[in-house]
């Protein structure tokens, strides 16, 4: 109803662009990608502050050692695909912490969002004016020469995982397609595991089966080294150790 690609609607329902933008946000901040990605929890705007902490204080945050940040999507659904009340649907947020007393003071007597202990604070906008927005950062680019962000390392990638088991000789059909979806994972992990990026995941075809869930590999399947978007990023892996970040 709306004329929107079905491919790139399909992309935003499998968790393929929230991976994207969060790899984007992660490369150009600092910001690391939990352990095994986003795991998309049932989050209301009310809950943000308390939900969205690391682990170790009660939250659902997965943070390895010396992580100070990390990225995380909330569902507007619950995982039997009824609506949470007081969603975040079409918003955006940031938890951030304290960090020292004066804030915390700051975040009571303000009213904010925080968590029961007043250490964590949460920030959010109930919209995202994204056609509006789009055209304030072109004119930024265009006119002051400034971008809305730049990555500044390798910090985080999304990789290929099989949508459902896949046989040699089939073809993958890319970001929002049939076959595979994109899982965010840190740049390190993802070239430890020889990931095949999602961006690559289409017109190559397998070389062996992959069962569902799994991420999918360069040695899975048919890749032309002389392919321009190829040779970029191996580039890419080569200019950036991704330990470094």
């Amino acid at each position: 109803r709306g004329h929107m690609d079905p491919k790139m609607f399909n992309s935003f329902i499998d968790g393929s662009k929230s991976a994207i933008e969060m790899t984007a946000v992660c490369n150009a901040t600092g910001l690391v990608p939990q352990p095994e990605g986003l795991s998309f929890p049932p989050v209301a705007r009310n809950e943000l502050a308390h939900q969205l902490r690391p682990r170790a204080a009660g939250g659902v945050l997965a943070l390895e050692p010396g992580a100070t940040g990390v990225t995380e999507v909330v569902s507007s659904l619950h995982r039997d695909g009824s609506e949470l009340a007081h969603d975040l649907r079409m918003g955006t947020y940031v938890v951030v912490e304290a960090g020292q007393e004066y804030v915390a003071q700051c975040i009571r007597e303000y009213g904010f969002q925080a968590d029961a202990a007043g250490s964590y604070l949460a920030l959010y906008r109930p919209d995202h004016l994204i056609g509006l927005e789009l055209g304030v950062s072109i004119a930024s680019v265009a006119v002051r020469g400034e971008p809305t962000g730049a990555a500044t390392g390798f910090r985080s990638d999304v990789v290929a995982v099989a949508k459902r088991n896949l046989v040699a000789g089939e073809e993958l059909d890319g970001e929002g397609g049939y076959t595979v979806w994109g899982k965010q994972l840190p740049a390190a992990r993802s070239l430890e595991l020889g990931a095949l990026p999602l961006g690559l995941a289409q017109g190559v075809r397998m070389l062996r089966a992959v069962a569902a869930g799994e991420v999918l590999r360069w040695d899975d399947v048919t890749i032309d080294e002389e392919d321009p978007a190829v040779a970029l990023r191996r580039a890419m892996e080569r200019r950036f150790d991704a330990r470094d970040y």
